[in-house]
């Protein structure tokens, strides 16, 4: 079973990528949102807390299934040790299965995410960014509090690859991951 973590800022590109490898590879796609979306509809706001549990949950009863593997699209605050940790558990669920690591890091600038923050693709599939002018303050707010992109040998995954996806579709960005890791 393979985990393939798609890791970067908000609106660089994650979901999209995630969803064209989705139909390019046998990989299943589990983006951010597919559990902070009815999170926030049931509850009236983001509940952290039980946002988690609802991915726990997907990744124990993913690695017990015979899936090929999983996308799993989400930022990563370098700066937060909880994240660091997160991300250790996430892996160590599929090691444990004899699962192997793989992780995309996107990156583009912020003038580049902020237009790509009301692309039609991205509000269909996350209804809590359909507030623009929301949206793009913690977009930036996140920006100015958290590092979300990694520094140069940071990351020790043995399949790591990072892409400046500016001037790429998410298609092209979908090939060269898939064609990187052979997937």
């Amino acid at each position: 079973m393979k985990l393939l973590l798609l890791i970067g800022d908000s609106a660089v590109g994650k979901m999209t990528v995630g969803q064209a490898l989705a139909k390019i590879t046998e990989l299943r796609l589990f983006h951010n949102h597919m559990t902070i979306e009815p999170v926030i509809e049931i509850f009236g706001e983001f509940n952290g807390h039980v946002t988690k549990r609802l991915r726990d949950v997907i990744f124990e009863e993913f690695v017990k299934s015979d899936n090929y593997g999983m996308i799993f699209t989400i930022m990563w605050a370098f700066d937060m040790q909880s994240d660091w940790d997160y991300f250790e558990y996430v892996c160590g669920l599929f090691e444990a299965q004899g699962g192997e690591i793989y992780a995309a890091e996107l990156v583009a600038p912020q003038s580049v995410r902020l237009e790509r923050n009301r692309t039609e693709n991205r509000l269909k599939y996350k209804a809590s960014k359909r507030d623009i002018e929301a949206s793009e303050g913690r977009l930036l707010r996140d920006n100015e509090n958290h590092r979300l992109e990694s520094l140069p040998g940071e990351l020790s995954f043995e399949n790591y690859i990072k892409i400046d996806t500016t001037n790429l579709s998410a298609e092209e960005t979908a090939q060269k991951i898939r064609d990187e890791f052979g997937l």
